[in-house]
C-alpha cells in the first residue's frame, strides 16, 4: 500500500510538471499597468486556495511514528486565504480537516491501533517563495515555497488494544504546521499547488505518550488550486517576477539614457563652439567671432567691430555767456502789461502787437531763449482753464515766430488757475491772474 501511495503522488507531480513546462513555452504575460518597484496597489494581493490529499502518521523522514509503521491513508482537505505582501512573502490563514490512523504490529504493543479525527484546525502561517526557476517570464512559472506557522488543532483520538476500543475526550491544542512544495502558474492569477505539510501536534494525538520533548507528528501530502482575487486586469503579486519586471524596463531606460547622453554631447559641442567664438586673441575687448580687425595692437581704442577708432580732433568749445540787461527786462515787462486777448479766447488783440514786436526784435538780436507761461483765474472748469492757458501761451509764441524769432528757443506752457498771484474772490484779483508771463534766459 505504501508503495502504491508514493507511485500515485509521483504520477500526480509528474503530470503537473509536464503541463506547467508546456504552458511555460507560451506564457507571454506582461506587467502592463505596473512600474518597476511600484506599489502593491498595482497588483492583486489576495488569493484563496483549496487542497485535498492524504493524511497519515508517516513522514518522509521516518521519525516520530511511535511504532505505527503500518499506515492508514486517509483523505485530508484544506482551504486558505492569503495576503501577498511582497513577491516572495505572504501571510495565510489555513483550515485543515480529516483523520489520521495507524497500526502497530509490534508484538505486545500496549496500543495496537489508533484513529484520530480532526474536525477542524486553524493556523496562521508565513509563506516564503524560495526561488523563480525562469527569470525570463514576467509571471513566474514554477515557484518553490516554504511556509511555517502556528495554530489550534481540535482532535478526538480512539485507541484499540486487541478488540478493546477507547475514545478519549475531544481536545483543542496548539500545533505547528510546516509546509513546502511548488506552485505552477497555469493562467493569469491561477496556480496549481502541490505540497507536503508536516504537523507537530500534542503528545496525546496518537494516544501514546512519548518523551518529554517528543511531540506527535503527522503529514499531509496535498494538491489543489490557488486563485487570485480582485481585478483580473492586474497581475497577481505572488506570481510577479521583480527581476523580469526590471529587465523589461531595461531597453526603455537605456533608450532614455542614450538620448540624454546624445543631448549632453550636442550641448557640450555647442558650448565648445561658443567658448571658441568668445576668445579675444588681440585683447581689444571684442570677441574673435565679431572682431573685423583681429590684429589690433595692444592698447588701441576700438569700436564695436574691433577696428581702431579715428583720432579725435581737439576742438575748443566756446561758451557764450548770455546777459539779460535791465533794458531787456523793461521791454518784456511792457509786453506783459499790454498783452490782451479776446474774452475766453486765445486771440491776441491788435493793441498788443507793438510791444510784442519789440520782444521779437530783442530775441532775434540777442539770441535769447524765452519761456511763456500762461495762467487763468478759477472761473470755469479746470480742464477748460488749462487748455485756454496753454493756447494763449502758444498764440504768443506763434506771433513772435511770425516776426522772425527762433521757434526752438521759445517754450510755451499752460498752468491754468494753479499758480495765482492774487485772490480770485474779486474782479481785480481775477484780472491779475489772467496773464502770460515772459522769462528771458
Amino acid at each position: 500500500m505504501k508503495t502504491l501511495y508514493f507511485k500515485k503522488v509521483s504520477a500526480l507531480a509528474a503530470a503537473v510538471l509536464i503541463s506547467s513546462a508546456t504552458f511555460a513555452q507560451t506564457n507571454t504575460a506582461t506587467v502592463e499597468g505596473t512600474t518597476t518597484l511600484g506599489p502593491t496597489t498595482q497588483y492583486r494581493t489576495w488569493s484563496i486556495g483549496v487542497n485535498a490529499g492524504v493524511l497519515n502518521q508517516s513522514n518522509i523522514f521516518g521519525f516520530n511514528r511511535a511504532g505505527f509503521d503500518k499506515l492508514n491513508h486517509n483523505v485530508g482537505y484544506s482551504a486558505y486565504v492569503k495576503n501577498q505582501i511582497s513577491p516572495s512573502f505572504g501571510i495565510k490563514a489555513q483550515y485543515m480537516g480529516g483523520k489520521v490512523g495507524g497500526v502497530n504490529e509490534t508484538a505486545g504493543a500496549a496500543i495496537t491501533e489508533f484513529e484520530t479525527k480532526m474536525p477542524w484546525s486553524a493556523a496562521l502561517s508565513g509563506e516564503f517563495t524560495m526561488a523563480n526557476t525562469n527569470w525570463r517570464f514576467f509571471n513566474s512559472i514554477i515557484k518553490p515555497y516554504f511556509a511555517v506557522g502556528v495554530g489550534a488543532l481540535s482532535f478526538e483520538t480512539t485507541t484499540k488494544t486487541g478488540e478493546t476500543s477507547t475514545t478519549a475526550e475531544s481536545q483543542t491544542k496548539l500545533f505547528v504546521p510546516v509546509d513546502a512544495g511548488f506552485k505552477f502558474a497555469v493562467a493569469k492569477g491561477i496556480n496549481i499547488d502541490l505540497g507536503y505539510q508536516l504537523n507537530w501536534a500534542n503528545q496525546n494525538f496518537d494516544g501514546v505518550r512519548g518523551g518529554q520533548y517528543k511531540n506527535d507528528l503527522f503529514s499531509y501530502a496535498h494538491a489543489g488550486l490557488e486563485v487570485a482575487l480582485g481585478d483580473g486586469s492586474k497581475p497577481y503579486l505572488g506570481n510577479s517576477n521583480p527581476v523580469a519586471t526590471m529587465a523589461a524596463r531595461y531597453d526603455e531606460l537605456k533608450a532614455e539614457r542614450d538620448a540624454l547622453v546624445a543631448a549632453n554631447e550636442k550641448l557640450q559641442s555647442n558650448m565648445d563652439e561658443i567658448n571658441a567664438g568668445l576668445e579675444d586673441s588681440d585683447g581689444d575687448g571684442v570677441a574673435n567671432k565679431f572682431d573685423k580687425c583681429p590684429d589690433t595692437p595692444a592698447g588701441t581704442k576700438v569700436d564695436g567691430s574691433g577696428c581702431p577708432l579715428p583720432e579725435a580732433k581737439h576742438e575748443t568749445k566756446v561758451v557764450e555767456k548770455i546777459v539779460v540787461t535791465e533794458e531787456d527786462r523793461k521791454v518784456v515787462d511792457e509786453a506783459i502789461k499790454n498783452l490782451e486777448f479776446d474774452l475766453s479766447k486765445a486771440t491776441i488783440r491788435p493793441s498788443s502787437y507793438e510791444s510784442l514786436n519789440r520782444v521779437a526784435a530783442l530775441l532775434i538780436e540777442k539770441n535769447f531763449s524765452l519761456k511763456l507761461a500762461g495762467h487763468t483765474d478759477n472761473t470755469g472748469s479746470l480742464q477748460l482753464n488749462l487748455r485756454l492757458s496753454k493756447e494763449r501761451a502758444e498764440s504768443v509764441k506763434a506771433y513772435l515766430v511770425s516776426k522772425g524769432a527762433n521757434a526752438s528757443r521759445i517754450e510755451a506752457t499752460g498752468y491754468g488757475p494753479n499758480q495765482p498771484i492774487a485772490t480770485n474772490s474779486t474782479p481785480e484779483g481775477r484780472q491779475l491772474n489772467r496773464r502770460v508771463e515772459f522769462t528771458l534766459f
